[in-house]
């Protein structure tokens, strides 16, 4: 196959996981305020899991804990700077509380854009390899992206954002995916040091929006209560199944 179809194979897998996640979460609406809490744990559980049991690990066995680290500094800078720059967004009849929700929601977005690209380089260099190996990681890439767009859509929902824009931005996410799958089938063969630095960063990112956004705010949303914990422990662990079964 040439890396055109390779591309589009890609992208498919790509923006099926995250608008899949996308629908799953706009269906449900605007959670109520104890919901949030657990949905914002459960989402900060499972991008950890992801984070420490995948990402990270796998960025250090390409190329080595050094250039794991640099990516991880790069992309907690990155997001930093988004952090501060991103515009806050206003729609007719949103209270701050709903615009920061967007806001978080739109940032995590932006992380898992990021993350998705090397994902979809490995689809590309898996199908340059043999063509089972590429179907083999877009089908698994494409179910491990399903609680990704699930964590994006999540805020988006609490933030009053209409359906159909949820599903939009999460399909939007899956895009990279698509990209970096013709790029990955035109060289071939990803280079270790890509690799490791491109997942260290999307580590970083991902780690500083769990621990600036989803695991304070499902703290501040179980206001006294335990919701907020019992999400994050049951995105942990449904996250380590989600590893263990993909």
């Amino acid at each position: 196959m040439n890396a055109l179809t390779i591309g589009l194979i890609g992208l498919a897998a790509g923006v099926l996981g995250t608008g899949l996640g996308g629908v799953i979460t706009a269906m449900f609406g605007k959670p109520s305020k104890g919901v949030l809490g657990f949905y914002m744990g459960f989402a900060g559980g499972i991008m950890l899991t992801l984070i420490f049991a995948e990402m990270i690990p796998e960025a250090i066995e390409e190329a080595g804990l050094t250039l794991a680290i640099i990516g991880m500094i790069v992309g907690v800078g990155i997001l930093i700077v988004a952090d501060r720059k991103f515009p806050h967004m206003h729609h007719g009849g949103n209270t701050e509380g709903d615009t920061k929700y967007m806001r978080m929601g739109y940032l995590l977005g932006f992380g898992i854009a990021i993350h998705n690209f090397p994902e979809g380089m490995a689809i590309g260099a898996g199908y340059a390899s043999a063509s089972g190996l590429g179907l083999t990681l877009a089908i698994v890439l494409a179910l491990h992206n399903i609680p990704e767009g699930i964590a994006m859509a999540a805020p988006l929902a609490a933030g009053g954002v209409r359906a159909a824009r949820i599903i939009l931005a999460t399909i939007l996410a899956g895009i990279p995916v698509g990209i970096g799958s013709f790029l990955g089938m035109l060289i071939g063969d990803v280079s270790p040091v890509f690799l490791s630095l491109a997942l260290g960063f999307a580590g970083g990112a991902m780690l500083y929006i769990s621990f600036e956004e989803l695991l304070p705010e499902a703290h501040t949303q179980s206001d006294g209560g335990h919701q907020g914990i019992y999400g994050g422990i049951a995105g942990v662990i449904i996250g380590y199944i989600l590893v263990a079964i993909f």
